[in-house]
């Protein structure tokens, strides 16, 4: 249901633009969720836009560089990542809940899952 795209091999301060697209219609009503998985560590919360009013949320490590944002029409929400650094590598998933919680920022507050996207970033 969650196809994420746009992944790849930047130098630090690049910029890359990852995406998010759902099949389903109504995919204004979801929360979504970025998160990230570097090797052998946990996965963390990278931002979140909510489903409504479109609030958005972000990890402290990404706060003035990422932005999250949807594209209605195209039933997709995408992350700007600007002034990357080789601490941004990993593995990017997005994720998206129906109606979705509060709990934006944790993986137990999303049911569905994109297959993932490598994103490295050299220094």
């Amino acid at each position: 249901q969650l196809q994420a795209s746009g992944g790849g091999l930047v130098q630090a301060g690049d910029s890359l633009s990852l995406s998010c697209a759902s099949s389903d219609r109504t995919f204004s009503n979801y929360n979504v969720a970025w998160f990230r998985q570097a090797p052998g560590k946990e996965r963390d919360f990278v931002a979140a836009i909510t489903w409504g009013i479109d609030n958005t949320y972000y990890s402290d490590s990404v706060k003035g560089r990422f932005t999250i944002s949807r594209v209605n029409a195209e039933n997709t929400v995408t992350l700007q990542m600007n002034s990357l650094k080789p601490e941004d590598t990993a593995v990017y998933y997005c994720a998206a809940e129906k109606y979705g919680s509060s709990m934006y920022n944790v993986p137990r507050g999303y049911a569905f899952w994109g297959q993932g996207t490598q994103v490295t970033v050299s220094s």
